[in-house]
């Protein structure tokens, strides 16, 4: 479901190699670009600078990624988002979704991950039907509370309690707006919200074939033009 096969240490890892703040800055410039320079009024980059900062990522590459996003900034390149489909090891269905400012170096490099990795990259639809297209929100709340009451009184279809003790709701994809809305007015504070991909059933496998799962999901995750990850683990 995109972050559940990541392993420990996988942000520092990011961090120390200043991966991650080229990453968070494409996703500002993107959300920029869709939204506007306005966090304010635009919720997408309000949650793009807020996780920026979250990692001390500096303060002129955001306002780089603001500027560059809204046209402000000439330095020749366009971000792109495009989604990868295929299969990896053990037949599990995977989709990547990147955001590059060259989309000629990005596929042959996703083709030859997949291809190392006993996998095999498809089509366009090739494994979106072996998942749904969903709002996905994170956030946490002080206090008790229960948190079905709480997903059913903000319209979210779905809860689940994560590691760090931060809940992860799962919404239709037309109601992702509506449902963060009426989370942060029960006194959530929304850390991400976002479309995103949850599989429709897992796929069964052993510890051994896990490793090599996990391995490849690793793999395309520390490439640099991917922004996130789906499998059907």
């Amino acid at each position: 479901m995109g972050k559940s096969w990541k392993t420990a240490g996988k942000v520092e890892k990011a961090q120390q190699k200043g991966q991650i703040f080229t990453k968070l800055a494409r996703e500002i410039a993107v959300a920029s670009k869709a939204g506007g320079p306005d966090p304010n009024a635009n919720a997408r980059l309000r949650m793009a600078i807020d996780a920026a900062k979250k990692v001390s990522c500096p303060n002129d590459t955001i306002e780089r990624a603001i500027k560059k996003g809204a046209g402000l900034l000439d330095d020749g390149k366009i971000i792109e988002e495009i989604t990868y489909e295929g299969y990896g090891p053990h037949g599990v269905g995977v989709i990547v979704e990147c955001q590059t400012d060259n989309k000629h170096r990005t596929a042959p490099d996703m083709r030859h991950a997949f291809k190392s990795h006993e996998g095999n990259m498809g089509e366009v639809g090739s494994v979106a039907w072996m998942f749904d297209r969903v709002g996905l929100i994170e956030g946490t709340k002080e206090g008790k509370f229960d948190p079905d009451e709480e997903a059913i009184e903000a319209g979210a279809n779905e809860v689940y309690a994560d590691e760090s003790g931060a809940y992860e709701f799962y919404t239709n994809a037309d109601d992702l707006d509506a449902v963060r809305d009426a989370l942060m007015k029960r006194g959530w504070k929304i850390t991400k919200g976002e479309l995103s991909f949850k599989a429709k059933n897992i796929t069964e496998l052993s510890d051994e074939q896990r490793k090599d799962v996990e391995e490849f999901l690793n793999y395309l995750d520390d490439m640099d033009d991917t922004h996130r990850v789906h499998a059907t683990i």
